[in-house]
């Protein structure tokens, strides 16, 4: 990760912000003070993914809070796996993400005058999670290494990155390209650092194994599905990919920023651009993976790779000349977790074998998870039944309570185009579903809900 001589100085004493850090002054919204060598980052050795991203934005906003001068930072499990909008409770999964960080090594380059340091370091230091038993807050403490420590808490040039957007972007390289949209916006040239091919598909799949690349596929599956995404999200950008040929041939990439007009964002109510694939979900539950397990592999899993590997599995389950699948679950999470989906039937094939029975705890989360799930329809279902009169007041309520304490552009979308926005309308079915039935879920429901369920 290498600093660029167009980067913004950060405000530590009253500098220049960026316009995209314009956008989150208000204290109650959670941005995080991002260095921007940590933004395109191009892991050496292991792999990122979508979530170890978000816990990572979350560990730093957090870790700014609480300060530079301490050695570990603290903060209760559930608010990790609020701040990262992840919607299960399975802490295996989010350990399976911290270990990934914490083998993933990074270089970073920094320069002062004529002086360079160059530093290799793992991504996370030790971490541990610490439950003290029945009734009391699980809680999570974390540490960096220290040769990068005060680089990434007080960094010398940083960018502002909403953890409210950076969380709704559904794919990895959507997820790099807002942040190095927002670093460069401000920019004189607001184009970003010209690299190889490769150096971009490492950056924007989170992989370090890539040595070879066919650009066709890189731009068709990754890139421009990444810019359709990012230009659904983000109110204040769109980018474009600009590309350097020798001959006929790409060799390297920039991006470029465009600022977004107001007029411009009519685009978002086109009801086609669905980012949310809720058919994914569906499809993946068709392949024999419960609603819960769908919904947790489609939150933390780089959409295009899921997609990809589930049209894999469909594939392979419709051979005529390969033996019959016996678990098309297990086959998708071999997989996923071993990427060869796209690579054809004459590579390495998984062994296929039955998934772990879950355990009791895992099988009361994923009842939990369903309920939640079910909850949140039901309340989709009773507020389409609603007058307009009775439709208006919770508008309002909703408002009251949270608008304020929203991310300003999901509150711009709400204010622009109010349940019909596809980026607010999850927030307020999720208020709305908490508002008709507070508190937590009772013993008595759950066991309510699952004999109904199986009944």
């Amino acid at each position: 990760m290498e600093s660029d001589p167009e980067d913004q100085v950060p405000p530590h004493g009253g500098k220049r912000r960026s316009r995209s850090a314009a956008v989150a002054t208000r204290p109650d919204e959670q941005s995080v003070a991002k260095a921007n060598e940590a933004i395109a980052i191009r892991p050496k050795r292991g792999k990122l993914t979508l979530l170890s991203r978000r816990i990572y934005n979350v560990f730093l906003y957090h870790a700014q809070r609480q300060g530079v001068d301490n050695p570990a930072y603290t903060i209760n499990l559930a608010e990790l796996i609020g701040d990262a909008r992840f919607t299960s409770n399975n802490t295996e999964l989010l350990k399976s993400h911290i270990r990934d960080m914490q083998a993933t090594t990074i270089e970073w380059h920094t320069s002062s005058g004529a002086a360079r340091k160059w530093t290799s370091t793992q991504l996370l230091g030790p971490v541990v999670i610490h439950e003290p038993g029945r009734g009391q807050a699980c809680t999570i403490t974390w540490t960096y290494p220290e040769p990068i420590r005060e680089q990434l808490l007080k960094p010398a040039q940083y960018t502002r990155v909403l953890l409210e957007i950076s969380s709704q972007m559904r794919s990895y390289a959507a997820a790099v390209l807002y942040e190095l949209g927002a670093r460069y916006l401000t920019s004189p040239g607001r184009i970003t650092m010209r690299e190889d091919v490769i150096w971009w598909a490492s950056v924007l799949t989170g992989r370090s194994d890539i040595e070879k690349v066919d650009y066709r596929i890189l731009r068709r599956d990754t890139i421009k599905k990444a810019l359709v995404e990012l230009d659904t999200l983000c109110e204040d950008f769109r980018m474009e990919v600009v590309e350097h040929k020798r001959g006929r041939k790409v060799e390297e990439l920039q991006f470029r920023i465009i600022p977004k007009p107001q007029a411009s964002l009519d685009g978002m109510k086109d009801p086609t651009k669905n980012v949310f694939d809720l058919q994914l979900v569906e499809r993946l539950i068709a392949l024999g993976i419960k609603r819960a397990d769908a919904q947790d592999l489609y939150a933390v899993t780089d959409e295009g790779v899921l997609r990809a590997t589930v049209e894999h599995v469909e594939q392979r389950m419709k051979s005529q000349t390969l033996p019959e699948l016996k678990s098309p679950a297990a086959y998708l999470r071999d997989a996923l977790k071993k990427q060869y989906a796209g690579h054809g039937e004459d590579s390495d094939k998984p062994v296929e074998r039955p998934a772990p029975a879950p355990s009791v705890t895992e099988k009361l989360q994923q009842l939990r998870d369903e309920w939640q799930h079910a909850r949140t329809n039901r309340a989709r279902e009773l507020f389409s039944e609603m007058t307009e009169s009775q439709k208006s007041e919770q508008f309002a309520k909703f408002e009251a309570e949270k608008l304020d304490k929203l991310a300003t552009p999901i509150a711009k979308a709400w204010r622009r185009d109010g349940v019909k926005s596809r980026v607010a309308s999850s927030t307020f079915y999720r208020w709305l579903a908490e508002s008709l039935w507070p508190g937590e879920v009772t013993a008595e429901q759950l066991l309510e809900f699952a004999v109904t369920r199986q009944g």
